[in-house]
């Protein structure tokens, strides 16, 4: 199982635009490509792909940009990783294939297929809106330990 950059990339952008959309206004490729140093380009190509998912929608003209489609508490971080493309599978075989050569032998496989639906069960679980919730709770800790 590996995260590639373009799934790091969708989660970064879209928690950013979580920050700076709050309020439900438009947030543009620009602003987030700023913001997080990311490519307008590639950030560009993610957004197709989170907009092609139905996780958020677009408006054209001056003042506009992404917004999401649904209330961050319905979407999840897996969510996310899957509308970027991203194969959250610890086995390169698929999990029930009934041509695998390997199957009737393979004692790893059935392991690392727990390994995989853990995984995706516990991404599936963190909301955007928990997670904004925790970085305003370790913000206010920080802060209330630099105060000392």
């Amino acid at each position: 199982m590996r995260i590639t950059t373009r799934g790091r990339y969708a989660l970064r952008a879209i928690l950013a635009m979580a920050r700076m959309g709050n309020d439900g206004s438009p947030v543009s490729i620009r602003s987030l490509s700023e913001i997080e140093e990311i490519s307008p380009v590639f950030l560009e190509q993610i957004f197709f792909r989170l907009r092609k998912a139905g996780i958020v929608s677009s408006v054209r003209g001056p003042g506009g940009g992404f917004c999401f489609t649904q209330p961050l508490s319905s979407l999840t971080i897996k969510n996310i990783l899957d509308a970027a493309g991203e194969n959250l599978e610890c086995t390169f075989c698929k999990k029930n294939a009934p041509d695998c050569s390997r199957k009737s032998y393979c004692l790893s496989h059935p392991i690392l297929v727990e390994v995989s639906n853990l995984v995706n069960s516990y991404l599936g679980t963190i909301t955007l809106e928990s997670l904004l919730k925790n970085q305003h709770i370790l913000s206010e800790s920080r802060t209330s330990v630099q105060a000392l």
